[in-house]
């Protein structure tokens, strides 16, 4: 079953595989971006269609969501929240609560907000798929980055909430948890790294789809 799936994040290092692997297998995929100039990196595809929105806002998650529902031949069946970002730096009493809150901005408002804005379409539709994008270190925090896991926490239990809520609507939720993904930022950022356990962005893509296509999965939490 393919229709239309939103891809929030679909511009990133992961954003791009998975949108690229949505439409290799027939999906009508929308993918928000920050600017033309990264929604342009993509490249051009009869079945892709971009827009320039900041989904740490409602009406841009909103103008997402229309975009999502302009062909009625191809409904909302899916979301993929892929938007997030990490930063590392001091303990909690060092750490300023600005920073804290803009780990919160970053990596579970939007979620929230795309979410919000797509349900009613998934919900027309007569069901479909969420996925969620939390991190391993989520479930196995480290010290330093007390905002960016809270958040990714956040993520876990906002997707778990959203599969009770809308399960007898036959709405799927799942929630992968990324360890180190290898992308070119990711090896800028960290050049003497051992990549071996590094996962490529096209496996994950792989897991992506997996879970939006198969009906039978809903609420699990996917180390990738």
């Amino acid at each position: 079953m393919t229709g239309t799936v939103v891809v929030a994040g679909g511009t990133g290092g992961l954003g791009s595989a998975v949108t690229a692997d949505f439409l290799a297998a027939g999906w009508r995929v929308v993918v928000p971006g920050r600017s033309d100039r990264s929604l342009d990196e993509l490249g051009s595809h009869r079945a892709l269609h971009t827009v320039v929105a900041d989904l740490t806002d409602p009406a841009g998650a909103q103008q997402v969501a229309e975009l999502a529902a302009a062909d009625e031949a191809a409904p909302v069946r899916a979301l993929v929240n892929l938007v997030g970002g990490f930063a590392s730096g001091a303990r909690v009493h060092e750490t300023p609560i600005e920073d804290f809150e803009k780990q919160l901005t970053l990596n579970l408002r939007p979620t929230y907000l795309i979410t919000q804005a797509v349900l009613p379409h998934l919900l027309a539709a007569g069901g479909g798929s969420i996925v969620c994008t939390s991190s391993g270190s989520a479930l196995k925090p480290f010290s330093g980055a007390a905002g960016y896991i809270s958040a990714k926490a956040g993520v876990l239990a906002f997707a778990d909430a959203l599969a009770v809520e809308y399960a007898k609507d036959h709405i799927r939720v799942n929630t992968i948890l990324p360890g180190t993904i290898d992308t070119p930022a990711t090896r800028q950022a960290m050049p003497k790294a051992d990549t071996s356990n590094w996962t490529p962005p096209s496996r994950i893509a792989t897991v992506v789809r997996f879970l939006v296509e198969n009906d039978g999965i809903s609420r699990a939490r996917i180390p990738v």
